[in-house]
């Protein structure tokens, strides 16, 4: 029953989290999946089917903007992404909401 709740908890955090990865610099699909997973200390272990989705409606959206490196050698293109102004703007308001909300739990927790 657990695995339900954490899987709608999460949900909610990835669009955000995302940003929060590409404000730091352009990255790759794969490049993000391993980032979330390291950087979470594996609470957050994404399959490539949830990712992408994620992407391209932060695309769509105008908060990520995708563009193709070039194959060098060996190596496959690749589409990296980063975040666009508008992006930061709404990284900024979600992380306000998120502070917001993870506030009022811990208040309600810790009753």
């Amino acid at each position: 029953m657990t695995d339900k709740y954490e899987r709608q908890m999460k949900k909610g955090v990835l669009d955000m989290l995302v940003l929060r990865l590409l404000e730091q610099d352009a990255k790759y699909g794969y490049q993000l999946i391993q980032e979330l997973k390291e950087k979470s200390a594996e609470t957050f272990c994404l399959k490539d089917g949830t990712l992408y989705p994620i992407l391209y409606r932060l695309e769509e959206d105008g908060f990520i903007a995708g563009r193709w490196s070039e194959a060098k050698g060996r190596q496959v293109p690749r589409k990296y992404y980063e975040i666009t102004p508008l992006g930061q703007n709404a990284l900024f308001e979600i992380n306000a909401v998120w502070q917001r909300i993870s506030g009022g739990i811990s208040k309600i927790m810790e009753d």
